[in-house]
């Protein structure tokens, strides 16, 4: 493994502690007795406490050293006197420990008394000072000048994905997210729970990948040696319980759909399911938007949320708009009653790419898509869907064309979707082979026929409402972020690439192609100063680690840099 510098100063320093005595990651139970927030809420002069965390800044002035030491709550000021520490003639816990081997990033326990300083700053005057866990590695540590700039900031989105963890330490703000997260679920879960609405667990491992149209993740079970798909929905296993008996049952539910990754969609995500009996739609809407203004309040403290450049209120009631309206008055073509031939023709003649997989839904999902759900900001309920694009919604009750479905649309992006749920056992066995005749057309997203679900339905369901909310997204809102890796702590990344270790030989043609690119092989040759021997085993290397290509034209041979 190649240490940087740092780290092998580090090293030495951990086997110095361990020279000393001192076990750089003891077992025993520390008994912290406060926190840094309950130190400053309620400060008192002279009184002992017990607290831990990182040091996070050291000021050395000598036979004494400011420190600051960082927890799950926030920060305080240390102080850290010679003589106090070590009333004794052996200073080494002092001079050796705490300045030459502790390192900015490492925990330790610290006894002390509060005391205020002559600037007037909140402190702790450290009696007994205790190493807990020793850093290997550096912090990137951002520095602020005189003039309050910063620098060095660890800011690089890749690197804060894929390390959260450095993240979270040296961006304290990050954390107020994931707080605001849970925050979210537990507003969220008091809300159903007052209403005596019941929290369940559904399979996550699914013989058949049902309630939604999307592409499954798919495993091998080898002991019943049969395929099972990971989740794209928990809902016909919820509609189950309803024909169980439950009157209301909900879950937060992990899915995974194996499709594309931009700044809204991850392939795992936080969906929140909820199924309740003898009831429709509309009673859903005013449910919906009741729950999400309590949440907001709960969350912020205001039904108020800014989304970029927009200000957004999640009060009660929101405006509501069907698909049809909404088609008309963004694009001035009315979907009623028109046959599948004659919407592609419109949404070819609107720019919309299409094929000839997509049925009529997709096709309207494609012209709603583009053309009009980027208008609705203001938190809007799209209702009354076209039937094709809902194979599990039932029939509008006064068009059959029609179902009784609705999308709650925000900042032009969908974050619930309710239907008046499809009870009749033969209409819903209709659509599955519906959507089996799209799967044939070669699309890829179509509904699988789940017969035990149908079953099910068979033995009856009541008249039932069932809302569907990403999670996700919806923090995005409540927390101003435009990308759903901000509020998801370990978001799916592509593989890390593993460091390429040069030979010095390797080095000097690199060097050259990153100010001479697509040089002629003789000439790089020439530049290098390499002989024969050292010149092919270079070569060799580099085009192992797939970092040059040599490419030819006729005699011509040049060398490029591969990306």
């Amino acid at each position: 493994m190649q240490l940087s510098e740092q780290e092998i100063i580090r090293r030495e320093k951990l086997n110095g502690l361990r020279q000393l005595g001192i076990n750089p990651y003891p077992a025993d139970l520390f008994p912290v007795n406060h926190t840094s927030k309950q130190v400053k809420e309620n400060f008192e002069e002279g009184k002992k406490v017990i607290i831990s965390g990182r040091i996070m800044s050291i000021r050395d002035q000598g036979k004494a050293c400011f420190a600051e030491l960082q927890d799950s709550t926030g920060r305080i000021q240390l102080y850290v006197n010679r003589d106090m520490l070590c009333p004794g003639e052996d200073k080494t816990l002092y001079n050796q420990v705490f300045k030459k081997l502790t390192d900015l990033g490492d925990f330790v326990g610290i006894e002390g008394e509060l005391f205020t300083t002559k600037v007037g700053a909140q402190c702790v005057r450290v009696d007994h000072f205790t190493f807990l866990s020793k850093t290997l590695r550096p912090l990137p540590l951002p520095k602020t000048d005189e003039d309050g700039k910063v620098y060095d900031a660890f800011n690089d989105a890749e690197l804060r994905y894929r390390m959260r963890y450095v993240d979270l330490v040296v961006n304290p703000h990050v954390k107020e997210v994931f707080v605001k997260r849970t925050k979210l679920f537990n507003a969220m879960r008091t809300f159903f729970n007052d209403r005596g609405y019941f929290e369940v667990e559904t399979p996550i491992l699914q013989s058949i990948p049902g309630g939604a149209a999307a592409r499954p993740f798919i495993t091998h079970h080898n002991s019943l040696d049969i395929p099972l798909y990971m989740r794209i929905a928990n809902e016909l296993y919820l509609k189950r319980l309803i024909v169980g008996g439950f009157d209301g049952v909900y879950e937060f539910s992990k899915n995974f759909r194996n499709e594309g990754m931009d700044r809204t969609h991850n392939p795992e995500f936080t969906a929140m399911e909820i199924y309740v009996a003898y009831k429709d739609y509309n009673w859903m809407m005013e449910f919906t938007e009741n729950l999400l203004e309590y949440c907001a309040l709960q969350v912020n403290g205001t039904t108020d949320a800014t989304f970029g450049e927009y200000n957004v209120n999640f009060k009660a009631p929101y405006a509501r708009v069907t698909m049809t309206d909404a088609i008309i008055q963004f694009t001035g073509f009315d979907i009623s009653g028109k046959s599948e031939d004659e919407i592609r023709k419109a949404a070819l003649g609107m720019g919309i790419q299409v094929d000839d997989t997509m049925g009529k839904g997709k096709l309207i999902d494609e012209i709603f898509g583009a053309k009009c759900e980027g208008n609705f900001i203001q938190p809007t309920f799209i209702t009354d869907y076209p039937k094709e694009m809902s194979p599990l919604c039932k029939e509008h009750r006064s068009n059959p064309e029609l179902t009784e479905r609705f999308e709650l649309m925000v900042c032009g992006k969908e974050i619930a979707n309710a239907y008046s749920e499809l009870n009749d056992p033969i209409d819903q066995r209709e659509r599955f082979e519906a959507q089996l005749k799209l799967a044939d057309r070669g699309d890829d997203e179509a509904m699988f026929i789940d017969n035990d679900f149908l079953r099910a339905l068979e033995y009856g369901m009541p008249p039932t409402s069932g809302l569907g909310i990403g999670m996700d997204r919806l923090i995005m809102f409540l927390t101003n972020n435009q990308s759903i890796q901000e509020v998801l702590f370990f978001p799916q990344m592509r593989p890390e690439k593993k460091q390429v270790e040069l030979t010095d030989d390797e080095k000097v043609i690199i060097e050259i192609l990153k100010t001479s690119n697509n040089i002629g092989l003789s000439e790089l040759k020439e530049k290098t100063a390499l002989s024969g021997k050292k010149w092919d085993a270079a070569m060799k290397g580099l085009a192992k680690h797939a970092l040059v290509k040599v490419n030819v034209d006729g005699e011509l041979k040049t060398v490029e840099l591969k990306s």
